[in-house]
């Protein structure tokens, strides 16, 4: 009897690591996603609508971050080409060229050492042009990121806002853009994102914990 309840026994814990897996997919531990959170939650408070965290467009910012090659002096005073949005961002990505949509407005900030969700909100909100920017109802959806420069500083914020549909804008090839491994956190790809100290690499914590349930699970079948 004992030897037809182990591989029951099993098959029980199984489904459980596996929902445990699950919800590891949708943490939040990204400081991108939680500076979209922080956006929303202005937003509302100010009777303004949320707006849609999109994957693509938050990758678009990184890449946006990106152009800037490490000139922490060059954010108040230029900005990329807006060619540059079809021609390197959203290949760079993986986002299809014909689901680009407007960019509404533009938050951008850099500072020599690497700042909280909540700190770099302050950062980029911090004048009547910034609230009017986080503030418009034009917005539809957001994209955040957040990057340092040869793994320290200086250490970028970006957030872009367009007027898209979230369903069909900035829509992705495959399940999740290119640069979802490299260098740099951006918000709505539901990952777990590393410290910036470490380059603010992203790391796809819903698979590694997939991966670690179901061996566990087996190590359990055999142990038993």
């Amino acid at each position: 009897m004992a030897m037809f309840a182990r591989p029951l026994l099993a098959a029980l814990l199984l489904p459980a690591f596996l929902l445990s897996a699950a919800s590891a997919a949708d943490s939040k531990n990204n400081p991108a996603d939680q500076l979209v959170t922080l956006i929303n939650s202005n937003r509302t408070a100010s009777k303004a609508s949320t707006v849609s965290d999109n994957q693509g467009l938050g990758c678009i910012a990184l890449q946006y971050i990106k152009a800037y090659e490490g000139q922490c002096d060059q954010v108040d005073e230029k900005k990329p080409m807006e060619s540059s949005f079809t021609d390197t961002f959203a290949p760079t990505c993986g986002v299809q060229a014909t689901t680009l949509s407007k960019i509404t407005g533009r938050l951008v900030g850099c500072q020599s050492k690497y700042v909280s969700p909540a700190e770099a909100f302050d950062i980029l909100v911090n004048d009547a042009k910034g609230l009017q920017i986080l503030h418009s109802k034009n917005h539809t959806e957001v994209g955040a990121a957040v990057s340092g420069t040869d793994r320290g500083g200086p250490y970028f914020w970006c957030v872009l806002f367009s007027d898209g549909k979230p369903t069909t804008s900035f829509k992705v090839d495959g399940e999740v853009p290119k640069t979802a491994i490299h260098p740099g956190c951006f918000s709505g790809n539901n990952d777990d994102c590393m410290g910036p100290t470490n380059g603010a690499i992203s790391i796809n914590a819903g698979a590694l914990s997939l991966v670690g349930a179901l061996l566990f699970a087996v190590a359990c079948a055999f142990a038993l």
